[in-house]
């Protein structure tokens, strides 16, 4: 007769069904044996153990697909309560609390430490009960101690021969294959399989023949080989005949024995005859010695937000045709409506103008506030204006979206950056608040960089890179009114250089120049921002 969920099952199931499928090997425990399985949620009653719930990492974002568990809250034995917190886990976006959805204690923590880095998502990470009594009998708890009791038992693979010991008779064989297919024993790898053996230390020679044209052996079988475990001799330990004989010139010449992979012989010092006196000799030039033995270094384990980033970078760049237009914004008028507004004791930034000049340029250019649907080919021109801003963090770059930045005034628009970008170093943002996004800007200007090109966030059609304003020397614009000088003089400016970089698929050259000119418009006059 089967026992009845407890409510700790019921809520956990339910947690562990929306955040992520479990795997099979992922169970909920108790003291039937028997098998319920339900949404993809596994539950398996065992008498082996009390009741209990195995914690899978939950999948904090949509796009997340490994974490790491950064920090536990709690240990085992410690009791916790419906919103609790179990741990930190670093993301794809940003580091984000698990928290617990009922009462219970933890019996066991499974993963921590090294063994809590680039986990996949539905990982065990934790074991709860409901009774604090029970937590003792998980003291020595493991994952693999949840296979049913009738398994069958693994067959045991044959032991695979060492590999520093090769079988002379396997590697004589590989030479009469090669021999009969007409093979030359220094020739039978292909280039990409020499490569990956000769990388590993290993001879793949004796893998003759191979799926090759000719019987020649592959970087396939060389990586079945690997998998499967076949043993694969050291190079040049190879045993029986695997050299090759073969004359060194016409008929009759001496013939010598040698190994593709014996070593080149040094090079012979001999004597170089003395420059005649009349030449002088050049001084010789002394290049100091570099041991890189005693160099140091430290090695940094990279976050999961960075090489999430570099891998969704990576693919934007190989998938997303860029393009990229740049235009000279004159910033003296920004500047002037800053001093004025600071005199009322108002408080903005550039990058807060440079925010709301996009903001309104997106509105008047719709077609640059759209993304790219790569599974349906088409292009979706978004209903509002939502802008992410770059924030640098000390786990990686991350962009919290401005919502509704076009309805937004200056004020609003400098708290709510601020308020974004604190939370964002402080690894505080809910998902919602920095995925998603219909345009980008990335702000260099305060670092001195001048300009540079930025890669477009997919699924979003284009990015802004905003450089720094320097100051230069600008022609004087000719007039023509009688009665003016008709050149005039030279001035300084302060100029920015805005480039975008776009998605061709969803817009074209002459549509971000658009962009571009009228983002242009409403920076030269900045009181129009104020509408």
């Amino acid at each position: 007769m089967l026992r009845q969920i407890s409510p700790l099952s019921r809520k956990f199931a339910h947690h562990v069904t929306r955040s992520s499928p479990l795997p099979a090997s992922i169970t909920f425990q108790s003291c039937v044996h028997t098998n319920i399985r339900d949404n993809d949620t596994y539950l398996r009653f065992q008498s082996s153990y009390p009741p209990h719930i195995i914690l899978p990492l939950p999948a904090l974002s949509p796009t997340m697909e490994t974490g790491t568990i950064s920090t536990w809250n709690l240990t085992d034995g410690s009791e916790f309560s419906a919103g609790d917190v179990f741990c930190s886990i670093e993301t794809d976006k940003a580091t984000m609390d698990f928290e617990a959805q009922d009462d219970g204690f933890v019996a066991k923590v499974l993963r921590e430490g090294s063994d809590a880095v680039d986990l996949p998502v539905g990982t065990p990470i934790a074991v709860v009960v409901e009774e604090m009594e029970d937590v003792a009998a998980f003291k020595d708890f493991t994952v693999e101690a949840e296979a049913p009791a009738e398994k069958a038992p693994a067959v045991e693979a044959p032991s695979a021969a060492p590999v520093d010991a090769p079988d002379v008779n396997v590697t004589t064989a590989a030479a009469a294959a090669a021999k009969a297919l007409n093979l030359d024993m220094s020739n039978v790898l292909m280039p990409s399989a020499r490569f990956l053996s000769e990388s590993k230390g290993l001879d793949a020679r004796v893998l003759v023949p191979g799926s090759g044209r000719g019987g020649r052996v592959t970087k396939g079988d060389v990586l079945a080989a690997l998998a499967s475990g076949t043993p694969l001799p050291a190079l040049g330990e190879a045993g029986g005949d695997v050299t090759e004989t073969e004359p060194w010139g016409g008929e009759g010449d001496a013939k010598a024995e040698y190994s593709v992979y014996d070593p080149l012989p040094e090079a012979v010092n001999e004597p170089v005859a003395a420059a005649p006196a009349s030449t002088a000799a050049p001084a010789a030039a002394t290049i100091p010695s570099t041991d890189l033995t005693d160099m140091t270094f430290t090695d940094i384990t990279n976050s999961n937000m960075r090489k999430v980033i570099a891998k969704k970078l990576g693919e934007s760049k190989r998938s997303i045709p860029h393009f990229y237009t740049s235009i000279e914004i004159q910033l003296d008028q920004i500047m002037t409506l800053r001093q004025e507004l600071k005199a009322m004791n108002v408080k903005v930034s550039v990058n807060d103008l440079i925010l709301r000049g996009s903001a309104l340029a997106l509105r008047d250019v719709p077609e640059m506030n759209s993304s790219y649907d790569p599974k349906t080919n088409t292009v979706n021109v978004s209903d509002t204006v939502d802008i992410s801003v770059a924030v640098a963090t000390p786990t990686g770059l991350i962009t919290p979206i401005v919502p509704h930045t076009d309805q937004l005034g200056l004020v609003g628009i400098s708290e709510k950056v601020r308020e974004l970008a604190t939370r964002a170093k402080e690894n505080k943002l809910a998902p919602e608040e920095f995925i998603g996004g219909s345009f980008t800007v990335s702000n260099l200007g305060m670092f001195g960089t001048t300009e540079f090109a930025a890669i477009v966030n997919p699924p979003q059609c284009a990015i802004l890179a905003v450089g720094g304003g320097t100051r230069t020397v600008v022609p004087g614009v000719r007039t023509g009114v009688e009665g003016e000088e008709m050149t005039p003089k030279p001035v300084i400016r302060t100029i920015m250089t805005a480039r975008l970089s776009a998605d061709r698929r969803v817009v074209d050259e002459a549509t971000a120049a658009l962009f571009l000119q009228t983002l242009q418009s409403y920076l030269n006059q900045p009181k129009l921002l104020l509408l």
